[in-house]
């Protein structure tokens, strides 16, 4: 059973900081894995943290995640992508760090909301308490009380299932964001110390991620010695240090950062760039950390774990996808581009995901959509060509999310030419309403058609602000988290999913208009094949002549698997490489380890897709007409072709 079909993990009923403080501390039946970074950020420790829960479970080890955010936000729902990349969106509704996206994906598992900490929830739940009278008056201060809050709140949420096999996790792995030494980070290191101080030694274990620069041909040390020494001042002794390169580090250098780390040298672990991130778990094992925390740890596998999550069905993803060579582009029209990998990180990775699935090569074409605009042509010529270009060279195209004005014609104009010229198109979020719009402005003649997020007294308000969400309060006041979506029978996107109902994450403010619904439909093209909350909301929109124009107001990115992609990429990928008619034909099915899932039985292998070779495309998708006038809505499109 894919991710998108499962029903979304219900958040416990859990009692108040207030009343957890009066309880007796808990059991130490959870051990925890904490992981640190030293010299700069982006070191790779998401990835460290993600792929250790990879080997965990292919040992047959139950685990979760925990992910600690030393800023002073609740959570991630109001950061600017340019401030912070994505924000990963949760069943329950959890505005979060991307990283919770990478541990979701690599170790199959759901988590929540208060699997991410952030200082500010922190420091909320604590003066919260105090407001409440939880410290019988005590003077409340970093030492004891906010440390003693962050160890219980951890000690709460390891407990938390989060596997589709249930049960409370045996590990959980901690990941301590920003750089030891941040004053930031200074609480939470804290509590971390306490915890090593109070935990039995085989029931906690630290790995210090640091990185090891080559200067020259020479691998530095220094770095990485100062970051040990800085963690140990603080309190915290590691188990582990994983040294990050560009190389494989040879044995006398991990000898000198053993013997200035206190560590023995099997404990220094050399992580070195790889051809893909799926190489990592891979990695990790064949240099022994997986013996190190079975056996420092007292780990007691679980047979049924172990069948379902086999490290091999790893290596043989990981060299299949090294293995592929045949291209296909998929172009990405969007605003936030600078720092496209963590502002659109899920939605690559999902699209990454479904190549994999389609045997083919993901070559992302980045489309700056301001760019594709008639003022564009007016101010900056040569930027408008070229960007058109980028657009028409591509096998297909994506329109993600997003909010504001900025670039939203030139989305539009995307949308357009994607459906006058038969290219697949994905649309998601803002990219469903954009195909909305455009459907109704350039087929049905609703010139005005308009939504109230760019105009708030639109004449033609095809897409309106919806009744329930704040317009004031921004943080947390939008539709959020998984809900169901019915999928109608006979439709591109039942066909695609293979079932009835659909549970995917939401994240918006803005829904088609009720009232124009008869009148889009009217024609027989354009179809709602996905309806939720009793049919009175659009889910899924598809155009039914077209070889693939689909677009969802959920986000399906949030639930991709790297053996089990999301169905809408799944879709998108498969026509843009001509196989999609051919899938389709053969009875397809989103998750090709359905009944096997249903019987817990293994869904981590690597699957055996019944996509042909590829094939001509049709007489409508093999012409390469210059996109018009008209394709750019209100932009007069340069003479450009597009690539076979």
């Amino acid at each position: 059973m894919s991710q998108a079909t499962r029903p979304p993990v219900a958040a416990a009923s859990l009692p108040s900081l207030g009343e957890r403080l009066l309880l007796s501390p808990p059991p130490h039946d959870t051990k925890y894995v904490v992981v640190t970074g030293g010299v700069l950020s982006g070191v790779g420790k998401g990835v460290l943290a993600s792929s250790t829960g990879v080997i965990l479970k292919s040992r047959g080890i139950n685990i979760t995640h925990v992910k600690i955010d030393p800023y002073i936000n609740i959570d991630a729902g109001c950061m600017s992508p340019y401030e912070h990349g994505e924000v990963f969106v949760l069943d329950d509704g959890g505005e979060v760090d991307l990283d919770l996206g990478n541990y979701e994906r690599f170790g199959d598992i759901t988590l929540t909301s208060d699997h991410n900490i952030t200082t500010g929830k922190m420091y909320m739940e604590v003066i919260q308490a105090e407001r409440r009278g939880a410290y019988l008056g005590k003077t409340v201060q970093v030492v004891p009380h906010v440390c003693n809050a962050v160890k219980d709140w951890i000690n709460r949420v390891a407990r938390m299932p989060v596997s589709r096999f249930g049960g409370i996790p045996q590990v959980c792995i901690i990941e301590l964001g920003g750089t030891i030494g941040d004053i930031e980070s200074m609480p939470f290191i804290e509590a971390m110390r306490q915890m090593q101080y109070e935990t039995p030694a085989e029931d906690f274990a630290l790995i210090h991620v640091s990185l090891v620069p080559t200067i020259g041909s020479e691998a530095k040390t220094k770095p990485t010695q100062h970051s040990v020494k800085t963690l140990r001042g603080l309190g915290l002794s590691p188990n582990v240090i994983v040294c990050r390169s560009q190389d494989p580090l040879p044995e006398s250098v991990r000898a000198k950062i053993a013997l200035n780390g206190h560590v023995q040298l099997p404990q220094v672990l050399s992580v070195y760039n790889l051809a893909n991130v799926f190489h990592v778990p891979c990695l990790l094992e064949d240099n022994g950390l997986t013996d190190y925390l079975m056996s420092h740890l007292q780990l007691v596998p679980d047979e049924e774990l172990v069948s379902a999550y086999s490290l091999s069905n790893w290596r043989l993803m990981a060299t299949a996808i090294d293995k592929t060579t045949t291209p296909v582009s998929i172009a990405l029209v969007g605003k936030y581009l600078d720092s496209a990998s963590d502002t659109y990180h899920s939605l690559i990775k999902a699209l990454n995901h479904a190549a994999y699935a389609a045997h083919r090569k993901l070559n992302l074409v980045l489309v700056e959509a301001p760019s594709l605009e008639k003022a564009m042509l007016d101010s900056d010529a040569p930027e408008y060509h070229a960007t058109w270009a980028k657009l028409c060279s591509a096998d297909g195209v994506i329109v993600p999310g997003g909010f504001g004005e900025r670039g939203f014609e030139g989305k539009m104009a995307a949308a357009k030419w994607c459906r006058e010229h038969k290219i697949p198109f994905l649309g998601i979020c803002l990219g469903l309403q954009v195909a909305v719009i455009e459907y109704a402005r350039s087929v049905l003649r609703i010139i005005d058609a308009a939504s109230e997020e760019m105009d708030s007294d639109a004449a033609e308000p095809v897409i309106l602000n919806m009744p329930e969400v704040s317009t004031t309060q921004l943080g947390g006041t939008m539709r959020l988290g998984s809900r169901p979506t019915d999928i109608a029978h006979n439709t591109l996107a039942h066909k695609l999913y293979g079932t009835d109902i659909v549970y995917e994450r939401h994240r918006h403010r803005y829904e088609v208009n009720p009232e124009y619904i008869d009148r889009l439909e009217a024609k027989g093209e354009l179809v709602f094949s996905g309806k939720g909350d009793e049919n009175r909301r659009m889910e899924i929109v598809e155009l039914k002549s077209h070889p693939f124009y689909f677009a969802t107001q959920f986000h399906p990115e949030y639930t991709t698997r790297p053996l089990v992609p999301s169905p809408p990429f799944l879709g998108l990928l498969l026509a843009a490489s001509s196989q999609l008619d051919h899938y389709l034909a053969t009875g397809c099915i989103e998750d090709p380890h359905a009944s096997r899932a249903r019987a817990k039985t293994p869904r981590n292998v690597v699957p055996e897709w019944s996509t042909p070779p590829p094939t001509p495309r049709t007489s409508a998708t093999q012409s390469t007409p210059e996109p018009t006038a008209a394709a750019a809505s209100s932009s007069a499109a340069p003479s450009a072709t597009r690539a076979s």
